[in-house]
């Protein structure tokens, strides 16, 4: 059980009483140190960034460790070039590195399991020795807390057998995490082979039909290592002090609400960098594993307001050639300017790839770049809407930026963020596949249509700026989230809550 402090239903009086300033030196006398783990992909790396950021601005130290292959994506794609670097330095968080059992050159996205199998039998072992290594047990770091996120549950166990506490950072929508709790512990029932079809009604949530769920609970998921992962950690989820949402309690207060009885979760986010929720931060936190074209900034510059198209499908998806033409057809036919970022793919030639002409024939009307500063992008006053493969990252930097969003889901929490969008968030459409799966051009060029100029248009647009309003009041000094953080200060500092004064 959690403690006292931290229970869902603290009273107002209580968490007024605490004061958004860091500890003072008299009251920090000794460090107060906290290591994060997390799972080698950007898409996870910066919300702990983000998060590690937050809880240095109240007094804590914070480092980061994650596998030495994310060090080789970190080193590729920036300006450092020391092949010898054993840690980096990110806006005052050291970023630690342990290997994950596989050789850099390996192909871990091609063989999910595999890898994800090796990162369980090797992660624990050097990340004991690395803590034991960094952290002397007689000298000034006194580490005080791990907090890991879901994709390396193992953490939790090696912190038990250091006796070091351990909290989690959910990095999906807390809906996903409210869906896996029920599916994993048997609480409510779920598609199954002999009934692939059935909906799914959870406290909290809009009606969920197979298509809204994540890839992960149907009985059609390919994958094996995510379903084992997960299982394990939502049934042995009392092995935690406490689970932190990457959220806000405005954007899911129904669905946060229906957990307290279960095992609380408490939104600190949205946990994205501070240009996005208008604080005063010259440097954003965060890594990038892959180059990004600056080059679109300026062309954006020239653009009217509201009139661009924002298309991106993040660093894992890789669209058919058939789904490439018809997305190419639509923004050639819709007649706006748009921005398109089109990875370039390490499979056969034709996915992922533009149709022959494309780029001459639309030289005047739009830009297509292979990688995109995406925060940047989405603050300039030219974006539209974004059509999107809705992963919770680029969705909350979305509704940080006030936004709309055009939906095109593909696996994994994805699904249910697009189910999110239209029916409680109400910021955006969602691109209805026709019977062999694809989207038709016909369908994405009436999506854009109708979020450009359709009657539910200024709708849109009107919800999406209240979410950001809601955003940046959730992060700023008083707010649900930053007051959670300072929740969490308190109680690993040693502090009662009632310690604290205005």
């Amino acid at each position: 059980m959690l403690p006292d402090a931290f229970t869902i239903r603290l009273s107002l009086g209580v968490l007024l009483s605490i004061r958004c300033k860091p500890m003072t030196m008299e009251e920090n006398k000794e460090e107060i140190h906290v290591l994060m783990v997390a799972f080698s992909a950007q898409g996870h790396i910066n919300p702990m960034l983000s998060l590690a950021k937050r809880l240095i601005s109240k007094g804590l130290h914070v480092t980061l460790a994650t596998t030495e292959f994310a060090r080789h994506r970190m080193l590729k794609s920036s300006t450092l070039n020391s092949s010898t670097t054993t840690s980096i330095t990110i806006s005052g968080v050291q970023i630690l590195f342990f290997s994950d059992g596989l050789s850099l050159d390996y192909d871990r996205k091609s063989n999910i399991d595999n890898y994800m199998e090796s990162l369980a039998n090797f992660g624990p072992v050097n990340l004991t020795n690395l803590i034991k290594d960094y952290y002397s047990e007689n000298g000034h770091k006194k580490l005080a807390c791990i907090i890991n996120n879901p994709f390396v549950p193992w953490a939790i166990n090696v912190a038990a057998d250091l006796g070091i506490p351990c909290a989690m950072l959910w990095i999906q929508p807390c809906a996903l995490y409210a869906i896996y709790y029920r599916f994993y512990n048997n609480l409510n029932s779920f598609p199954t082979l002999t009934n692939p079809e059935m909906s799914v009604e959870l406290p909290g949530l809009p009606l969920l039909r197979t298509e809204d769920l994540p890839s992960f609970v149907l009985p059609s998921n390919p994958f094996g290592s995510f379903p084992k992962l997960l299982a394990e950690m939502f049934v042995n989820l009392k092995k935690y002090k406490m689970v932190f949402g990457n959220s806000f309690f405005e954007l899911e207060n129904d669905v946060i609400e229906s957990m307290a009885e279960h095992f609380p979760i408490r939104p600190v986010g949205p946990l994205v960098p501070p240009s996005l929720l208008g604080e005063d931060d010259d440097q954003d936190m965060g890594v990038e594993m892959w180059k990004a074209e600056d080059t679109c900034l300026e062309w954006l510059n020239k653009q009217e307001p509201s009139s661009v198209i924002y298309v991106s499908f993040g660093s894992v998806i890789v669209l058919s050639a058939k789904q490439m033409g018809s997305i190419a057809k639509a923004l050639k036919n819709s007649k706006h300017p748009f921005l398109w970022v089109v990875k370039q793919p390490d499979i056969p030639a034709g996915e992922g790839q533009l149709p022959l002409g494309f780029l001459e024939e639309t030289k005047d009307q739009g830009l297509v770049v292979s990688w995109s500063p995406q925060t940047k992008v989405l603050t300039k006053p030219a974006i539209a809407c974004f059509v999107t493969h809705c992963g919770w990252n680029s969705l909350l930097e979305t509704i940080a930026s006030g936004v709309p969003v055009i939906a095109y889901p593909q696996w994994t929490d994805q699904p249910t963020n697009a189910k999110l969008i239209v029916d409680v968030f109400r910021i955006g459409l969602r691109l209805r596949a026709n019977q062999d799966g694809s989207i038709s051009d016909g369908e994405i060029e009436r999506c854009i249509m109708e979020i450009m100029d359709g009657p539910k248009a200024e709708e849109l647009k009107a919800n999406a700026k209240e979410l950001k309003r809601a955003a940046r009041e959730a992060v700023a000094c008083g707010g649900l989230s930053d007051r959670n953080i300072q929740l969490f200060v308190h109680e690993i500092s040693g502090r009662r809550c009632s310690d604290a004064t205005p």
